[in-house]
């Protein structure tokens, strides 16, 4: 199955769209589906209230700090990468959508959506398998 389709997927199990694009990814980045699921609850809808980052790109970033990360607790060294990575996916799904910001996205206070969520999760899994290789 490819990756939008497995996000898709697990969207309609009622995952949110954070976790729907991070599941879809747990097998490329060696963690277990329940904890990416646990982890990632939280950033759906906007983070939880549809008036900050879409769900779809808090899980690119998040997928970007798995494939990314040295993992040094004592001296992390891989941050400004993936601060650079973080930011190439928030560019990346901005100038495809005109916003990130969910509210934005679903048009809340204009009425004219930019984006469904459907189409967000299709757009950030081709940018995390465009910037991350995934």
């Amino acid at each position: 199955m490819e990756k939008k389709e497995l996000a898709h997927a697990l969207h309609q199990r009622k995952f949110n769209c954070c976790q729907s694009v991070a599941c879809a990814f747990a097998q490329e980045i060696g963690v277990d589906v329940p904890t990416l699921f646990r982890a990632a609850e939280g950033f759906g809808l906007g983070m939880g209230g549809m008036n900050s980052v879409c769900g779809t790109i808090s899980a690119a970033v998040l997928l970007a700090g798995f494939k990314n990360s040295d993992g040094n607790l004592d001296s992390p060294g891989t941050k400004v990468d993936t601060y650079k990575l973080s930011r190439e996916i928030v560019e990346k799904f901005t100038e495809r959508n005109g916003s990130c910001i969910c509210r934005e996205l679903k048009g809340i206070d204009s009425g004219t959506p930019l984006r469904s969520c459907p189409g967000c999760i299709d757009d950030a899994v081709e940018i995390i398998q465009e910037v991350l290789g995934l």
